[in-house]
């Protein structure tokens, strides 16, 4: 007994006629005669009478309908969900705090009007959650700035941006002729957590010259710390990106270092083993799209 079966009894109850039934599934009479004895024979039943050229249905038969109908129209809708899962279905998408702030939401909307059926669901977190996210299948993609760790995850580029030192006004590395890192270790920095990729970047440049950073504040707030160094706290090295208003409002000062561009690849990564929907692929490719528009 398949699909088929059923869908071939529902056209010739529906129409009480096998003759009709053929010419609607684009079949012959005796093919569809066949396939009705075929399950009367299955089950033992008598599905219709057949008197003076007309088919009755039996009180089998009418049992059989319910039956057949309901796993036809789950059956159904079991194929247009898996066939459709990319246009109706959800994509989890992580993002790290610098691009969900400004690379995300152009993203996602852009996604959303090619695909407006689909959800995206997202979180954003540090790299090491998001790393996490992927491993546990919690996440499809995730947009990272910044280098990989778990090899279990397959990596795309799609832009880059860099970190840079801001300082409050007034400060005396704002008004010294160069800024080398070596400097920064004399003053009080503020840094974002471990596990953000700003940080682990922050702390490898500092250990390939020797140096241990020791903030004197961690935030997974970006908007604390500069507001901590506006209010002359202390220094700190973020992205360029989530600096460029109090930069350019005059309420942070930005310095070049010399020995240091502080310069990150941007990734969308994914698990090596997920299957990644065309939707997902789609989103990918917009990534790497409008990423490349972003750095010309």
């Amino acid at each position: 007994m398949t699909i088929r079966h059923m869908k071939i009894f529902l056209e010739v109850y529906r129409l009480e006629n096998i003759t009709q039934a053929a010419k609607n599934l684009h079949m012959t009479q005796p093919a569809v005669t066949r396939t009705i004895q075929e399950i009367e024979q299955h089950y033992g039943v008598r599905l219709f009478d057949r008197m003076n050229r007309r088919l009755f249905v039996t009180e089998a038969g009418r049992q059989f309908y319910a039956q057949a109908l309901h796993i036809v129209e789950s059956f159904d809708r079991m194929e247009k969900g898996l066939l459709n899962g990319d246009a109706f279905g959800v994509l989890r998408v992580g993002a790290s705090i610098s691009l969900g702030n400004f690379f995300l939401p152009d993203l996602v909307s852009a996604f959303c009007r090619e695909r407006p059926d689909m959800k995206v669901k997202v979180m954003i977190s540090n790299a090491g959650n998001l790393q996490r996210g992927l491993l546990n299948n919690e996440l499809d993609l995730a947009l990272i700035e910044g280098g990989i760790s778990e090899p279990e995850l397959e990596t795309r580029a799609f832009s880059e941006d860099r970190l840079v030192l801001i300082v409050p006004v007034g400060h005396e590395l704002a008004v010294k002729e160069k800024v080398f890192v070596r400097d920064l270790k004399e003053y009080d920095l503020l840094a974002r957590e471990k596990g953000s990729v700003g940080r682990t970047l922050v702390d490898h440049v500092f250990a390939v010259r020797g140096m241990t950073p020791e903030p004197l504040w961690e935030s997974a707030s970006t908007q604390a710390i500069i507001k901590g160094v506006q209010k002359g706290i202390g220094v700190a090295v973020l992205p360029e990106m989530l600096v460029e208003r109090e930069i350019s409002e005059g309420r942070v000062c930005k310095r070049e270092i010399e020995d240091e561009g502080f310069e990150r690849v941007h990734y969308v990564a994914w698990h090596r083993n997920k299957f990644l929907t065309d939707g997902g692929r789609r989103f990918m490719d917009m990534a790497v799209e409008m990423g490349g528009q972003k750095g010309r």
